[in-house]
């Protein structure tokens, strides 16, 4: 799976909320037309709100979704979600702390959950994050390619 992280506002390096640098390769403005199989809001509640309140996240959503991608958050990122109002009436989880925020959708206490459609996936929390990559790792090249990663990676799920 090739990966490409992009920054909210630019492709400098972003301290995120529990002081990990994480380096973008390119800024959001500069891959947004680009066609991706998945695109995932990471956690975190001062990235989550930057992403609720962003135009430019809501258009890469609704483009993205449209054209057949899998969207997915974990933690807080949910709240992007809600916040431009994006598939309501789906089943989502989020971390505990902003459930109350999620109104527009069907709260699941699942640790990873998947919505009717297959093609919005949302999980928890730090603890889960695992799970959510072994799911979107499913969803993109199949079960099969999932399963192999657990072994190797000495995971007890």
């Amino acid at each position: 799976v090739d990966v490409t992280i992009a920054g909210l506002e630019s492709a400098d390096a972003v301290t995120c909320s529990r002081n990990v640098r994480i380096q973008p390769h390119a800024s959001l403005a500069s891959v947004a037309d680009r066609a991706f199989d998945c695109v995932v809001l990471p956690g975190g509640l001062p990235g989550a709100k930057a992403f609720a309140a962003s135009l430019p996240v809501k258009a890469l959503l609704e483009r993205h979704y449209a054209a057949g991608g899998i969207v997915a958050a974990i933690c807080a990122a949910s709240i992007a979600l809600e916040s431009h109002t994006f598939l309501p009436g789906s089943t989502v989880t989020s971390h505990p702390s902003v459930r109350d925020q999620l109104k527009s959708y069907n709260y699941s206490e699942e640790r990873v959950c998947v919505a009717a459609d297959g093609r919005l996936v949302t999980s928890r929390g730090p603890g889960t994050a695992f799970e959510f990559a072994l799911k979107l790792v499913e969803l993109l090249q199949g079960r099969e390619k999932a399963d192999s990663l657990v072994a190797p990676m000495l995971l007890k799920i």
